[in-house]
């Protein structure tokens, strides 16, 4: 019988198990999948307990660490809560209130990680839809996609980017250039996109109970903001390595007269965690045994060179909605060759997860808190519902963001 090598068939069922988001009839998720798959090499020994420690990229783990404390800070402050109500009281039509949450909600996604902010703001964005008497569908839909767009300005905006800017060691500053431009652009364009798909269908009478006004500590938001201040001018201006500033921030989130450890801690993503350090072993794993290196070359002679930025960037923007961007990102990074691969890989597979409801765990996020309030589209599911701004704002975005990389190129 021909040797089947583990390494491969494992890799083969992790990525499968990313496409379903887990294991059919099983009740275990992508992290639970990728966990199986790091403890499944090691327990047949194609990979040993230290090389499996070694692969795990530490400092791309300690920043995502150090980011999930400095958001908890803003979360338990009631700082979400304050902005949305804030922005909910100025008068103004509907068209212009989404503007003003989409560019709210696209800044903090930018600085916080897109999930974070959308799990905080969208129980409140419903409740504020229906103290108005507004459908809350289309305001829940810019949430989305503004987080998406939002969080693709920067290398701390979403998991992906941050192993982007870890792995290819790509500086703050010089990140900004390429981000913050498609960002600001295509958060304007999804906006418009949805203004004009709801125009005339805004109001809708409200259904569901309202909910009480989160408390707001003003001493807690002084706090995180100073952190996250000192945090992104430390990414700026200081050459200590960036997982060290995250963990120090993280660090000063805890020393804390008010807020117990447990409860900071309670509010770690602990899952995302998971499903980075089994991904970094699987995809270790692979890389040493020497299938990456062949896949590239066979594409490549099949026409598909994935070293060719325009390549890199399409298989990116499908692969995304494919497989999930954090999986897909990890897998690509290999051919990251070309001097913008790097805002290539992030703007790309950002952007993409627009395009469909599980193309991104913002878009999940969104979907789910809704539901839990009773909330549903008038027409249709949320799927086809989604769907229907998804393509446009997808293929919009993305080739702004083509557009200014071909630019930047130039310059």
């Amino acid at each position: 019988m021909a040797f089947v090598d583990p390494i491969l068939v494992v890799f083969v069922a992790v990525y499968v198990g990313m496409v379903f988001g887990g294991i059919p009839k099983l009740r275990i998720d992508r992290a639970g999948v990728a966990f199986l798959g790091a403890v499944t090499l090691v327990g047949c020994g194609a990979v040993s307990i230290e090389q499996g420690w070694r692969s795990i990229d530490a400092p791309t783990i300690c920043l995502l660490f150090g980011l999930m404390l400095v958001s908890a800070q803003f979360r338990l402050s009631g700082f979400y809560s304050r902005l949305t109500h804030a922005i909910a009281a100025t008068d103004g039509a509907p068209e212009r209130l989404l503007l003003s949450f989409m560019v709210a909600c696209g800044a903090l996604s930018a600085l916080l990680t897109n999930d974070v902010v959308c799990l905080a703001v969208a129980p409140v964005l419903v409740d504020v839809c229906r103290r108005r008497s507004l459908d809350p569908v289309p305001f829940l839909l810019g949430l989305a996609a503004a987080s998406n767009v939002g969080s693709a300005a920067t290398i701390l905006g979403n998991p992906q980017n941050l192993l982007v800017g870890e792995a290819l060691d790509v500086p703050f500053a010089s990140y900004l250039l390429d981000g913050v431009v498609p960002a600001a652009i295509g958060l304007w364009f999804s906006w418009w996109i949805i203004q004009r798909s709801w125009r005339g269908r805004f109001e809708r009478n409200p259904i569901g109970e309202y909910l009480e006004n989160a408390p707001y500590d003003s001493a807690r938001t002084r706090k995180g903001t100073v952190i996250l201040t000192l945090f992104v001018l430390g990414l700026l201006l200081c050459p200590l390595p960036r997982g060290a500033q995250a963990l120090l921030a993280g660090a000063a989130v805890l020393l804390s007269r008010k807020t117990p450890t447990r409860s900071l801690l309670a509010l770690v993503d602990w899952p995302l965690l998971v499903l980075f350090a089994g991904l970094f072993v699987v995809n270790a794993a692979l890389q040493h045994s020497g299938y990456p290196a062949r896949w590239l070359e066979a594409g490549a002679s099949a026409g598909l060179d994935v070293r060719d930025p325009a390549a890199l960037f399409a298989v990116t923007a499908l692969g995304s909605n494919v497989v999930s961007n954090v999986p897909l990102v990890m897998l690509l990074l290999p051919a990251a060759e070309h001097p913008q691969a790097a805002a290539i890989l992030a703007l790309s597979s950002t952007l993409a997860g627009n395009l469909l409801l599980i193309g991104s765990i913002a878009n999940l996020i969104v979907v789910e808190q809704a539901r839990r309030l009773g909330v549903e589209p008038l027409r249709g599911s949320w799927t086809a519902t989604h769907l229907r701004t998804g393509i446009p704002i997808t293929i919009g975005t993305l080739t702004i963001a083509a557009g200014w990389l071909s630019l930047r190129a130039c310059m």
